[in-house]
């Protein structure tokens, strides 16, 4: 599927960072984060990255990178609350707790994957790799895999949490080559943090290695301003394949419930 692709200016970006001293501050893996978190905000709005840019450079942000995106970013307002139901499903998490660019990515995302004829499994995987990013974006694969472990299978757990370290490697065999943008935004030589290439190392010898793999391959590109979704071909999948807990996410005694309840309530001051 031929999808179009933001383009992203490398010096709009830098300047979003906080200039080049900010930018040289950072870590592989922060910049990859941020560029990530940089793209997903221009998919709603052209605007988005001159007004990032324009607000870091008058000073530092208000929040640090790694707020999870409910909260908002000190740049951008947080999302408008609307009450979740008494036993909130995953389809109300996603209809009123993503942003909307957030959400955008994740349809498409998952979109690609069910075009391309991936199984079932790694489609939810698709829908749901960055949806820990709505909670923390510091590792939001981990976030991530954490907050959905005891509703999925541990394989879509597995692909959930390793397609954060995945993006930095190549494997042309799948379809997933090194990205162009991160040598244009971030130059050649770019090195991923010691642990990020220890887990690639591990991951790599795991027989559930492509199921990781996949979500990368369906990621990339997946930020098309020109693509409608919809929510509507994922609900049987998600009712296949997520173990929705009758009391409602977050009010199941699970031991990540509280991690549900942070998207549920994130203006409770204790």
């Amino acid at each position: 599927m031929q999808m179009e692709r933001l383009q992203i200016d490398q010096e709009t970006f830098i300047q979003a960072l906080g200039g080049e001293e900010a930018a040289a501050t950072m870590s592989a893996s922060a910049k990859a984060d941020a560029l990530d978190d940089f793209m997903i905000g221009a998919l709603n709005d052209p605007g988005y990255p001159e007004m990032v840019a324009r607000a870091r450079n008058g000073g530092p942000p208000t929040l640090r990178r790694g707020t999870g995106a409910i909260f908002g970013d000190g740049q951008r307002q947080p999302i408008d609350l609307v009450p979740l139901p008494p036993a909130p499903t995953l389809l109300d998490y996603f209809r009123l707790r993503l942003p909307l660019p957030f959400l955008r990515h994740l349809l498409q995302s998952a979109g690609m994957a069910l075009e391309s004829g991936v199984e079932e499994e790694l489609v939810l995987a698709c829908l749901l790799h960055d949806f820990g990013q709505n909670l923390a974006r510091v590792d939001h694969g981990w976030w991530g895999a954490q907050m959905i472990e005891p509703y999925v299978s541990e394989r879509v757990a597995f692909a959930v949490r390793y397609h954060q370290a995945l993006r930095f490697y190549a494997d042309e065999a799948a379809g997933y080559h090194y990205p162009e943008l991160y040598v244009q935004i971030f130059g050649e030589g770019y090195i991923p943090e010691p642990y990020i290439a220890a887990t690639y190392e591990q991951v790599r010898k795991h027989p559930w290695y492509m199921a990781a793999r996949m979500v990368t391959v369906n990621d990339l590109y997946a930020f098309d301003p020109n693509k409608s979704v919809s929510l509507d071909p994922f609900v049987d999948i998600i009712g296949r394949h997520f173990r929705q807990p009758p009391e409602g996410l977050g009010f199941d005694g699970s031991p990540i419930a509280h991690m549900w309840r942070s998207l549920s309530f994130p203006d409770h001051p204790l």
